[in-house]
Formats: C-alpha cells, structure tokens, sequence
C-alpha cells in the first residue's frame, strides 16, 4: 500500500452509506462461501469480538474480514457475482478491485487498490455493500501489523473459531486497532470484552498499547485487573 491515494472517487455521504449498508451480510454467510478457501482469513472488527464472546451484543453497521493482501485475488473469486471497490480517506474507487465477471474494474480507480487496504463488496443489481475485505501486508505466513511493521505474528496465533468453525481475529487484536481513535462503541466493545481476556491477552495487548498509543487509557484498565 502507498502512502498517498490517487485521484477521482467519490465521497459519499453518511445518510447514503447507511443506506447502502442496511443488507450488511453476517459473519456466518461469508463463511459459507469461503469454506475450504486456501487463504488464512477472519471476522475481523466488532463482529470478530462478538463471535469471542458467542453472542451479539449489539447493532452492526458492516462486516469486517481480514486477508493476507497476496491471497485476496482468492477471496475474490469466490463471489464472482459481486463487484470490488477500493477505498480509502472516505473515498470510493468503483470496481477498481474487480469481480462481477472480472471486467468490472477496468480501467477504474487506476492505482486505487495498491494505495488503500479496504475493498467493500458491493451488489452490482441493488449497490448494497454487504461486507468490507482488509487486504493485510504479510511475508508468506506472517501477519504484519499496518501500523507497525515490527509486529509480526504467524496467522495460526491470530486466529480463532468459534464452535462451529467461524474464524475471527483475537480479541486482543481487535481492540489494538480500535485503540488508535477510540468512538463511544470502541470503549463500550472494551469495557465488555475485558473481564472476558485472559491474563496472557491482556498482556499482550497491554504491551502493544504501551508501544503505539503510549498513555492510552486503557492501559488502566488492564493494568486493574
């Protein structure tokens, strides 16, 4: 991924965005679909921290999966009745990841897919997105850590499933991501996973705060129980 976006796009806007997310699939649906995909994949998000807890515990706006960037093309193939956007900064790059017969994209949002890390899957008939595809930097079987290039874990320690097989990141995972600009729901996600976590996760996490948001608040938390 790029540091800087290529031009052209579109901005929409919140009201249009909540609309076209209204039919957003559930974790279960795109596990149907990926069943013996070759590529280490997982609900990531808030949907990933329910799926820890083995509950809902509330609304979601979208579903978030993870992918090594490499085995992406994989994934894709998989809903070839879909169309791939890139985005990034708001923006969206229609097609510029292809699908829905592969030609979808072509010519389309010219650099758009090398320069962000989100691709949302949309329903070319309605233009509903259904689910968000994070292409993740890796080096074969390691995970690297978009914010932090050091951070590197085998896929096998960033995984779980639940008991029916859904794969989804670890918890611990999860909220170092939502820790960087914290909204109401990230400190609600954390306040209820966290009697839930281990003493090794809450270790682990405390460690990655401590490294990228030194003096975060959550390490208080952490540190209380």
């Amino acid at each position: 991924m790029t540091d800087s976006l290529p031009p052209g796009g579109t901005l929409p806007d919140a009201e249009e965005l909540a609309a076209r997310w209204a039919d957003a699939w559930r974790p279960e649906q795109v596990a149907a679909r990926l069943g013996g995909v070759g590529v280490p994949w997982c609900v990531a998000a808030g949907w990933a921290l329910d799926l820890f807890r083995g509950g809902q515990s509330r609304p979601h706006g979208d579903l978030e999966i993870a992918v090594p960037a490499a085995g992406f093309a994989e994934v894709r193939d998989r809903f070839p009745e879909y169309v791939f956007d890139a985005v990034g900064s708001g923006r969206v790059w229609a097609g510029a990841g292809a699908g829905a017969g592969a030609g979808a994209g072509a010519g389309a949002g010219e650099g758009a897919l090398a320069a962000t890390h989100q691709t949302w899957v949309r329903d070319p008939a309605s233009g509903r997105f259904l689910f968000d595809v994070f292409r993740e930097p890796h080096e074969g079987g390691t995970w690297i850590c978009r914010r932090d290039e050091s951070l590197r874990l085998p896929y096998d320690a960033i995984i779980e499933r639940t008991a029916d097989g859904i794969p989804y990141l670890v918890p611990e995972l999860v909220l170092l991501f939502k820790a960087k600009e914290p909204r109401p729901k990230d400190h609600a996600d954390f306040d209820g996973v966290l009697p839930l976590l281990s003493r090794t996760r809450r270790e682990a996490l405390g460690g990655w705060l401590t490294r990228l948001h030194p003096g975060h608040p959550w390490l208080a938390g952490l540190a209380m129980r």
